[in-house]
């Protein structure tokens, strides 16, 4: 891993030597103030150099949300074949331009530094020389205590070794578990208000579940693995976290999600102050229900003798109509008996007195 890493190690060590070079001027150069200070660059380097990343992590989070019920709906489709389900939801992220995996380019990419950090760490408390640290610059690491307990330290050291480090176990452990308690509520937060401000409660899909699970596991996991951490990278992740939880206040303040309660939020605010451009047909629909409104009669409250009235008056009318249906339909029957042996193929039956003929003139009888 060192011979991996190597470069790494270089280019970290080198960024805190040359903070440390500028704190101390301020401080003293073998004080924690000096080194933690550096380390508290290192993380405000990292994170303005991964700005890029996090604006990528942000769209592609959107980018899912949006596709989560589209992608509920291929999994119902296709749950008895997982292989085409795959395929799916390939053309799905291939259609709409999406990176499942862009969510976490932040994180990933921060892993290398923050490994490169935890073995240049490990290399001073061994009193070894890493990168361009040398052993001058090794010892006085060693030698910097941040609230009485050595960057170098961990919680799980033995008392022999913290106090080679010129500390107490007390100190360390207590300085350890403060600095992971904040740790893990600043992730905590960092998620919650990720998932109470920041997204679409309107659609309940799995990808809110997941990320409300994160929001309790996170912390966990960095309260159980930040026991292992020595002194100087829990304060690497501590700044940014606090980076992080910000940096996310920014964001979901600027251009939060559509839907989302920070989202209502912000156009009601700009709404109020004049700034908010609604969109005309919105504006037009919302001008026809208010007319329709306006032009909406109240029915009148009536007597009881008008009631009875207008019950008679309906009674009336429905007395009218079935009579007018009756005659109607009696016509009807008539016109039906007349036409029928027509219908038949007969001739009708000529009345009494109608001559059958043409009559032939009569001759005088013979007398």
């Amino acid at each position: 891993m060192d011979t991996i890493l190597g470069p790494l190690y270089t280019a970290v060590s080198w960024i805190i030597v040359q903070f440390h070079k500028l704190y101390s001027l301020v401080f003293d150069k073998d004080s924690g103030w000096a080194w933690g200070l550096s380390i508290v660059s290192l993380v405000i380097v990292i994170r303005i150099a991964l700005i890029p990343l996090f604006v990528k992590q942000i769209k592609a989070t959107r980018n899912m949300q949006a596709l989560q019920p589209k992608m509920k709906a291929i999994q119902e489709r296709y749950k008895n074949d997982r292989q085409r389900q795959s395929e799916e939801m390939m053309k799905l992220y291939k259609e709409t331009g999406t990176n499942p995996f862009s969510s976490c380019l932040p994180i990933l990419a921060q892993s290398p530094f923050f490994l490169a950090l935890y073995q240049v760490l490990n290399k001073i408390a061994g009193g070894h020389e890493v990168g361009v640290l040398d052993q001058t610059l090794v010892d006085s690491a060693r030698e910097a205590h941040i609230f009485g307990a050595p960057i170098a330290a961990r919680f799980m050291d033995s008392g022999d070794k913290v106090a080679a480090l010129g500390a107490t176990l007390t100190d360390v452990r207590v300085v350890t578990v403060i600095m992971i308690l904040l740790m893990s509520a600043s992730q905590f937060y960092t998620q919650r208000q990720l998932m109470t401000k920041n997204v679409d409660l309107s659609v309940k899909t799995p990808f809110m579940q997941q990320q409300k699970m994160l929001m309790y596991i996170f912390p966990i996991i960095f309260a159980v693995f930040g026991i292992n951490f020595p002194v100087g990278v829990l304060v690497y992740w501590l700044t940014t976290n606090v980076w992080t939880f910000g940096q996310q206040m920014y964001i979901i303040k600027r251009n939060p999600t559509p839907g989302s309660l920070a989202y209502k939020q912000r156009q009601e605010k700009l709404r109020a102050k004049g700034k908010l451009k609604e969109d005309p047909a919105e504006v037009q629909t919302k001008k026809a229900v208010e007319a329709a409104r306006a032009n909406r009669q109240q029915p009148k409250r009536m007597t009881k003798a008008q009631r009875q009235a207008a019950a008679a008056q309906a009674e009336a009318k429905k007395a009218e109509a079935k009579k007018a249906a009756g005659q109607k339909t009696s016509l009807t029957k008539d016109a039906a008996v007349d036409d029928q042996p027509a219908r038949a193929g007969q001739q009708p039956k000529k009345k009494s007195g109608q001559r059958k003929g043409p009559q032939r003139p009569k001759h005088p009888s013979k007398k």
